[in-house]
C-alpha cells in the first residue's frame, strides 16, 4: 500500500523534471538556429561574403561604415572575403553563407547548380571590367599565342574573356590562366602573362602601377555601356525563413551607395582602408580614381542583361545550355526598400516567378 501512495509522486516527480527538460531543449534548439526573432522573419545571425574589390565598394562600404549593423539591429553580421565567385558558390551550396556580392555569371551558376535554391535579389555594381595588355600588343589579332589571365575558372571576368575571344574566332589560340587577382599584378610585373580580363581595382592597377594599357574596356561590348558586374545573392531558403532580414542587408546596401555617392572623396578613403585590412595593401590615389570612375553603384541589376549572360556561359564553354532563368529573381525585399525611398521598383518577368 506504501508503494502504491509513492507511485503517483513518484510520476509526478519524473513529469516535472520531463517538462523542464523539453522546455530546456526547446529553447536550446530555438537559441542554435535563429531564436524568437525567427517567428518575425529576422535570424539570429547572417554570414555575407564578398570580394575585397573596388566592384563590391557597397558592401566594403557597408561593413566599414556600420550601414548594415544599423539595419540589422540585434542581428549579427558574420563577414568572409573571396577571390572569386565559384569559391563563393561553392560556400553558398555548402551552406556556410546566406548573402553574396557575386559576379553575375557566378550567380547565374550558383541558380543553376543549386537548382533553383539560390536567387538574385539586388544588383549592386555595373561597370568596372576590362582586358589590360602589354604595350605592344595592339590589336586582338596580337592576342594569339599569348597568355592572358582571370580571377579564376567560370567567375564573371573569366566568361567574358573566352566570350570575346570565341566572337574573334580566337578560341584556343591564346592561353588563358587563373590567377588570384594579386598573383596577377605579379605575374604581369615579372613579365610571366601578357595581360588579363580584370575587375578594378586589379585592371587599374596594372594600367597605373606596372605599365598596362587597355585593350578592351567591356562597357564597349554592351547596350549603354551596362552591365551588372557585381549583383546580390541569397539562399532562398534563408529568404523565406528571414525576409526582413535580407531584407536589412539590402537596406543596408542602399545607405551605403547614397553615402558614396554624396560622399565620393571619403567613400575611396573607406574603401581602400578596407582594401588594406583584408587585402594587406592600399591603393594610390591615381588607382582609386581610375577604379572608381569606371564603376556605378547601384541596386539596379541591370535585369535585361541577364539572358544574354546566360548564353554567354554557353558560349564560353562553361555549361552546356543556356539556363532557363524563370524563377531565378526575387526583388520583392529589394522593391519594398526602393518603395520606402519613392525609387521606381525592379521589374524583371522573364526572371521572376
Amino acid at each position: 500500500m506504501r508503494t502504491h501512495r509513492r507511485t503517483p509522486r513518484f510520476l509526478a516527480s519524473a513529469l516535472a523534471v520531463l517538462t523542464v527538460v523539453g522546455v530546456l531543449a526547446g529553447c536550446s534548439r530555438a537559441d542554435s538556429t535563429t531564436g524568437p526573432a525567427a517567428n518575425q522573419g529576422t535570424a539570429a545571425e547572417v554570414r555575407l561574403g564578398f570580394f575585397p574589390n573596388v566592384t563590391h565598394a557597397p558592401a566594403l562600404i557597408g561593413v566599414k561604415k556600420d550601414f548594415f549593423k544599423q539595419e540589422l539591429g540585434s542581428t549579427k553580421l558574420t563577414t568572409q572575403t573571396f577571390n572569386a565567385g565559384p569559391e563563393e558558390v561553392n560556400a553558398l551550396l555548402g551552406g556556410s553563407l546566406d548573402i553574396a556580392f557575386i559576379g553575375s555569371g557566378p550567380a547565374i551558376n550558383a541558380f543553376t547548380k543549386s537548382k533553383g535554391t539560390i536567387q538574385l535579389v539586388s544588383g549592386a555594381v555595373s561597370g568596372g571590367a576590362q582586358l589590360v595588355v602589354k604595350p605592344d600588343i595592339t590589336s586582338v589579332e596580337g592576342l594569339k599565342g599569348k597568355t592572358i589571365a582571370t580571377p579564376q575558372l567560370a567567375n564573371t571576368q573569366d566568361v567574358a574573356l573566352k566570350k570575346f575571344l570565341a566572337g574573334k574566332q580566337l578560341t584556343d589560340q591564346v592561353k588563358i590562366t587563373n590567377l588570384d587577382n594579386s598573383k596577377t599584378l605579379d605575374a604581369f610585373k615579372k613579365g610571366e602573362l601578357d595581360g588579363g580580363w580584370l575587375p578594378e581595382p586589379w585592371s587599374s592597377r596594372l594600367v597605373l602601377d606596372a605599365g598596362a594599357k587597355v585593350l578592351v574596356d567591356e562597357k564597349t561590348l554592351w547596350p549603354d555601356g551596362r552591365f551588372p558586374t557585381t549583383v546580390v545573392i541569397v539562399r532562398s531558403e534563408f529568404l523565406q525563413q528571414h525576409p526582413d532580414t535580407v531584407k536589412a542587408v539590402l537596406q543596408g546596401q542602399l545607405a551605403a551607395i547614397d553615402w558614396a555617392k554624396a560622399n565620393p572623396a571619403d567613400a575611396k578613403t573607406v574603401v581602400n582602408g578596407a582594401l588594406k585590412e583584408l587585402a594587406g595593401s592600399t591603393l594610390s590615389p591615381a588607382v582609386l580614381d581610375r577604379a572608381f570612375s569606371g564603376i556605378e553603384l547601384t541596386t539596379d541589376p541591370v535585369a535585361n542583361e541577364f539572358p544574354q549572360l546566360a548564353q554567354d556561359s554557353v558560349t564560353a564553354g562553361v555549361v552546356k545550355s543556356a539556363v532557363a532563368l524563370k524563377g531565378f529573381a526575387d526583388f520583392g525585399p529589394l522593391n519594398e526598400v526602393l518603395k520606402a525611398k519613392n525609387l521606381p521598383a525592379v521589374e524583371a518577368p522573364e526572371l521572376t516567378k
